[in-house]
């Protein structure tokens, strides 16, 4: 008897999994539409964290630069204050211009650099800056000529914060 239940137990067992396997060829056309959907959601969630980060990361690169022309622009008005440079007349102790920084000037016999190099505009990709004068209006975008007081970007965009680029 228990050879016969032994038997009977090993003609089924085939049958079985092989009645099972015919269900278990692939993917229902449902379970595809959703693994794509899924898939599509998950990209699309990526890339606008991708794009997000990297205006983020353009964003520091601009902070940096203007705080790095600010304080080149800064250090040289210090030293016309202390007279280690001869200013002109009307340009009230700073720079006429941002190549002035790079190319340096000569304080008593050693030329001195405030700038390696104009930072070019992260945001704009050109070493174009807007400029301000003492005598020019806060609010003016058109550039005296003077002398450089202040620096901005020529970016017409809005920051993540909701500020312009032109206002930094």
């Amino acid at each position: 008897m228990l050879q016969w239940f032994c038997n009977r137990k090993d003609r089924t067992a085939p049958r079985a999994a092989a009645a099972g396997k015919q269900f278990e060829r692939g993917l229902t056309l449902v379970e595809l539409v959703i693994t794509f959907t899924i898939l599509a959601i998950l990209s699309s969630v990526a890339a606008r964290v991708a794009v997000i980060d990297l205006r983020r990361e353009k964003e520091e690169i601009l902070r940096r630069d203007l705080w790095e022309i600010r304080n080149a622009i800064d250090k040289y008005k210090d030293a016309c204050d202390n007279g280690m440079i001869m200013n002109k007349v009307l340009s009230e102790g700073y720079p006429p211009d941002l190549e002035t920084l790079v190319n340096g000037v000569d304080i008593r016999g050693s030329k001195t650099r405030f700038l390696r190099r104009i930072p070019a505009d992260p945001m704009t990709g050109r070493k174009e800056w807007g400029l301000r004068s003492v005598q020019d209006d806060l609010d003016s975008d058109t550039f005296g000529g003077q002398n450089v007081f202040d620096v901005y970007s020529k970016s017409q965009g809005i920051s993540l914060d909701g500020t312009k680029y032109s206002d930094w």
